[in-house]
């Protein structure tokens, strides 16, 4: 890690950075071991860690601090090279940008009220969706408020929580194939040609205002293709429900379909006779 221009008495023995971070020195050499932090510049035998090393180590106290795992952690770290302090700085800034909203305790009895269910495993299956996280005896973080609303809201329709936390769950499944397509795209057509030219400083502004442009883009995206995709739906569906109604109707039972046949056949006869008589 070349951190050039940082002042000398920005280093740290490992002693001193454990200190400074709160993180223990075994933990600080596991992250090294596993890839997650360089190794230190050795000056006269003695390791030392730079302003560099400490703002990555505090992005993997934050991350962990989320719940991201520390493989993930270094896939993040890996994607984007991160072997500057200011990438690191921006890896945090993209995830502020998409990051969930503001997160709610609740306990089990409360979500048991919500839902309308006595099913304790309710809890369990949220933990593993990870749409709760258990932070002790029956008392649980709720990891995005607004889907756990938004089953509520479904519990309210009528509709039993165990089936909305399925479409919940094929959602999820969607929705990481679309995040995948977005992070592909801009890794692909912003990061990789940046990356390539060296990072410029200047062109740091750039690539910020671009992944702040596609977080509303993307959104706005998939609202207009949920719209489109369900309006369709709803017609394909209600359509063949209706053709399938109006087969049905027309077939109908032999005997009415004789007694109209009957009547017409009635209606021809008395305009013969009438033209007759004519």
């Amino acid at each position: 890690m070349v951190e050039e221009g940082s002042d000398p008495e920005d280093w740290q023995t490992i002693d001193e950075l454990a200190r400074a971070s709160g993180v223990t020195v075994r933990n600080i050499r596991a992250y090294q071991s596993r890839g997650l932090l360089p190794p230190p510049q050795v000056r006269a035998r003695t390791g030392y860690y730079g302003p560099g090393h400490a703002a990555r180590l505090e992005l993997i106290k934050d991350l962990q601090d989320e719940g991201v795992k520390l493989d993930t952690v270094k896939k993040l770290l890996d994607t984007t090279g991160g072997s500057t302090e200011q990438v690191v700085q921006f890896i945090r800034t993209v995830r502020g940008l998409f990051a969930p909203e503001d997160r709610q305790m609740v306990q089990l009895a409360e979500l048991a009220e919500r839902y309308r269910t006595t099913d304790t495993g309710l809890a369990k299956r949220g933990v593993k969706m990870g749409l709760l996280r258990e932070v002790g005896e029956d008392t649980y973080e709720e990891i995005s408020p607004r889907l756990m609303n938004a089953a509520a809201e479904l519990t309210g329709l009528g509709i039993p929580i165990n089936r909305s936390l399925d479409v919940v769950e094929q959602l999820r499944k969607h929705a990481d194939a679309v995040a995948k397509l977005y992070v592909d795209l801009f890794l692909g057509e912003i990061w990789q040609p940046f990356d390539d030219s060296g990072r410029p400083d200047d062109q740091w502004p750039r690539v910020y205002e671009t992944i702040e442009r596609m977080r509303r883009i993307s959104g706005e995206v998939m609202i207009a293709v949920l719209e489109l995709a369900v309006a369709e739906r709803v017609d394909v569906t209600f359509g063949r429900d209706i053709v399938r109604n109006v087969r049905t109707s027309s077939a109908g039972p032999t005997s009415d379909t004789g007694t109209s046949t009957s009547t017409d056949t009635d209606t021809g006869t008395g305009t013969g006779t009438g033209t007759a008589s004519g």
